[in-house]
C-alpha cells in the first residue's frame, strides 16, 4: 500500500492530455494503492488495460502479469525473479554461492565481505546438516521463519524432522542473533530503501532516509516466547498492550546516526555504515546474474539489518514490497518523499540525463561499479575516494530536486 491518506492531503493528478506525448499524465495501474502520487509526475489512474508504469505487488505479479512484451516506454515495479534476493531460502542459496565463488577466484579475504549473514540452513532440505551444527553449539537460539511470509519462532530445542516434504512448507533456520545492540535495554533493526533500475549493468540508488523499530519490551534471552521483546516488526509491536500509536516504536535514521555518533565517535560509525553498505552491494551483486534483466524493470527494495552489540551489521531479510503503509505522520512524510524520489528516477517523463549521481534523496552507489562523490576530489585527490553514500545523513532533497529537474514547458520552477 501507499502511504494511508489520513496522514495529508495531496494534490489530485493532472488532467490527462494523451499517452505518448512528452507531458502527458502517465497512465498508472495500480493494483492496492488508494491514491497517486501526483506532486512528483503527471499521472491517471487507469484500469486493467492501458498503462504507462504499474505499481503492483508480487502476488499480483505472479499470478497476472505477462512479461512477454511490453511497449518501449512502459515500466513495472518488480524485475520477473525478484524472488532470488527476496525468498529468504533463496537470498542464503545465493550468498553463499557468491562467497565461494570470491573465495575460488580471490582469495578468503575478499570472501570474508560477506560474512554478514547469520549461520542459516533450509528445512527440511538440508534438516541433517543442521542437526549437526546444532549439537556443536548446545544451548543456542534459532529462529525458524516460512521462506516466503513474515512470521518467526524462536526454539532452543531441536524441531522434529517430518518425513513427507511434500506435506512440509519449507522454513530457514536462522541463529538468533543472542547479542543485539540494545538502546534503552531495547531491541530494534534497520529498515534501509534500495533501488535497482538494472541488473546488467547492476545501477542501484541509496535512500538517506530509513528508520530504527524498536520492539516494545526491554531485551532479555529468558522471555523467549514473547514476541514483543524479540520481534520489531510494526505489525507485531502495536498489538502490544502498552504500545502508544502516538509515539510509535521508531527512530528516523539520521536521529539514530547521530545517537550513535555521540556515543562511539565519528570514526566507528563511519565505519559501521560502510559495512551496512557492502551488505547492499555484495547483496545485489550475488543475485545479478541470477536475475532475469529487464530494461522495462525496477524494484523498491525493503533491507532489514540488524546492530549487534559489537556495531557489526547482520542482514537479516530483503523484502520485494516493503510496507508503504503509515504509522504516524513523520513516517507517512518519509514513504511520500521516498515513493516521490522513486518516481523521478524512473523518470517517466525524461527529464533526467542519466549521469546523474543523486536524484532527490536517492544517492547513485553503484553504476557498474562503486560510484563515488564527487565533493572534495581536488583537494584529496584519487586516493582518496569517498563512497556517493549518505545514509542517515541530511537529506535536503527539495533544493537539490528544484536544481536538477528541468520544468515541464510552460512550467516556471517554484
Amino acid at each position: 500500500m501507499w502511504p494511508d491518506q489520513h496522514y495529508s492531503g495531496r494534490p489530485k493528478p493532472e488532467t490527462r492530455l494523451g499517452r505518448g506525448e512528452r507531458v502527458s499524465a502517465v497512465l498508472l495501474r495500480c493494483v492496492s494503492l488508494s491514491f497517486m502520487l501526483a506532486s512528483c509526475i503527471h499521472v491517471s489512474l487507469c484500469s486493467d488495460g492501458e498503462w504507462d508504469l504499474n505499481w503492483c505487488d508480487v502476488g499480483w505479479l505472479r499470478e497476472n502479469f505477462d512479461h512477454s512484451y511490453m511497449e518501449e516506454h512502459v515500466r513495472i515495479c518488480h524485475f520477473r525473479n525478484h524472488y532470488e534476493l527476496t525468498r529468504k531460502n533463496l537470498m542464503v542459496k545465493n550468498l553463499k554461492r557468491y562467497r565461494k565463488t570470491l573465495e575460488r577466484e580471490a582469495g578468503r579475504l575478499e570472501a570474508s565481505k560477506c560474512d554478514f549473514f547469520p549461520c542459516t540452513f533450509v528445512l527440511p532440505s538440508e534438516y541433517h546438516i543442521f542437526v549437526e551444527e546444532f549439537k556443536r553449539s548446545p544451548g543456542s537460539t534459532w529462529i525458524m521463519k516460512p521462506v516466503s511470509v513474515y512470521s518467526s519462532a524462536l526454539c532452543t530445542v531441536l524441531p522434529t524432522e517430518q518425513k513427507d516434504e511434500a506435506q512440509v512448507e519449507s522454513y530457514v533456520a536462522q541463529r538468533y542473533i543472542e547479542n543485539p545492540y540494545l538502546i534503552a535495554g531495547r531491541k530494534f533493526d534497520l529498515r534501509v530503501y534500495v533501488l535497482v533500475t538494472s541488473y546488467i549493468a547492476l545501477k542501484a540508488w541509496l535512500y538517506r532516509d530509513g528508520f530504527a523499530r524498536f520492539s516494545n519490551t526491554r531485551f532479555s534471552l529468558s522471555s523467549i516466547d514473547d514476541q514483543y521483546v524479540h520481534l520489531t516488526n510494526v505489525a507485531v509491536q502495536k498489538t502490544s498492550p502498552d504500545y502508544d500509536p502516538e509515539k510509535g516504536c521508531k527512530w528516523q535514521m539520521q536521529q539514530l546516526r547521530q545517537y550513535l555518533t555521540a556515543k562511539h565517535g565519528f570514526e566507528t560509525v563511519q565505519t559501521l555504515f560502510k559495512e551496512i553498505d557492502n551488505i547492499f552491494i555484495r547483496s545485489l551483486l550475488s543475485v545479478q546474474k541470477t536475475i532475469i534483466n529487464d530494461k522495462h524493470c525496477f524494484e523498491l527494495y525493503g533491507y532489514d539489518i540488524l546492530l549487534d552489540q559489537d556495531l557489526k551489521p547482520w542482514l537479516i531479510e530483503v523484502n520485494a514490497s516493503p510496507s508503504l503503509t503509515a504509522s504516524s505522520q513523520e513516517d507517512y512524510d518519509l514513504k511520500y518523499r521516498l515513493l516521490e524520489d522513486t518516481l523521478h528516477i524512473v523518470d517517466m517523463e525524461g527529464r533526467l540525463t542519466g549521469k546523474e549521481k543523486r536524484v532527490g534523496g536517492f544517492d547513485l552507489m553503484w553504476n557498474d561499479g562503486p560510484v563515488h562523490t564527487d565533493v572534495g576530489l581536488e583537494a584529496l585527490g584519487s586516493s582518496c575516494l569517498v563512497a556517493n553514500t549518505h545514509l542517515g545523513c541530511v537529506n535536503d532533497r527539495q533544493k537539490q530536486l528544484q536544481q536538477l529537474l528541468k520544468p515541464f514547458p510552460g512550467q516556471k520552477r517554484t
